[in-house]
């Protein structure tokens, strides 16, 4: 694995994209907890049982990088297996960042190219408030690829990832606490 000089700047989230989902749960936990867990996506896959395996392929000093990452979306007893690549961009509580903390991906592989995603953290005491947007204009398939976005992959796949990260997240930072409950709502 190498290291990049410097850490990707992914900006804010671009604005008008076709597909637009949102998953958010309040986490009994405080922020740097849950940040720490979502920051590590190496480490993912023991705290989340969809995720088969993270792989970060160079690394920045932000902590981010670009990461390769593949997690089941569950259909029943059956998993449909999916992959992806991502530029990953990290701010870090306490790192003096104006509209931080967050965690940005800007999807570089796989079907979702060019799918760009934004963890932010909210501490609201010792409780943590988390979004994940995902937005995007979907897959450069002529006609149909923007209703495959915001009919199918948006609602059904990103969605069904999303949620279930962030509540498996939340529940290995709230082990030893009060269980909480995430919830989360896709809208296209």
């Amino acid at each position: 694995m190498s290291t990049l000089a410097q850490p990707f700047a992914l900006g804010p989230l671009p604005e008008g994209r076709r597909m637009r989902t949102v998953d958010e749960g309040l986490v009994r936990a405080p922020l740097d907890r849950i940040f720490a867990l979502a920051a590590d996506v190496e480490r993912w896959p023991v705290h989340l049982p969809h995720y088969r395996w993270v792989r970060m392929e160079r690394r920045a000093p932000d902590g981010g990088g670009i990461v390769a990452m593949s997690a089941n979306r569950p259909f029943g007893p059956f998993g449909w297996p999916t992959f992806w690549t991502s530029e990953m961009a990290v701010a870090a509580p306490g790192a003096g960042v104006p509209d931080g903390p967050w965690i940005r991906f800007r999807h570089i592989r796989g079907i979702t190219t060019r799918m760009d995603v934004e963890w932010s953290f909210e501490p609201l005491g010792h409780e943590t408030l988390v979004r994940i947007v995902h937005v995007w204009d979907g897959p450069r398939w002529p006609v149909i690829g923007a209703l495959a976005a915001t009919s199918v992959i948006g609602p059904v796949f990103v969605h069904g990832i999303a949620s279930r990260t962030l509540a498996g997240l939340a529940r290995a930072a709230e082990r030893g606490g009060i269980s909480g409950e995430v919830g989360s709502a896709a809208a296209s």
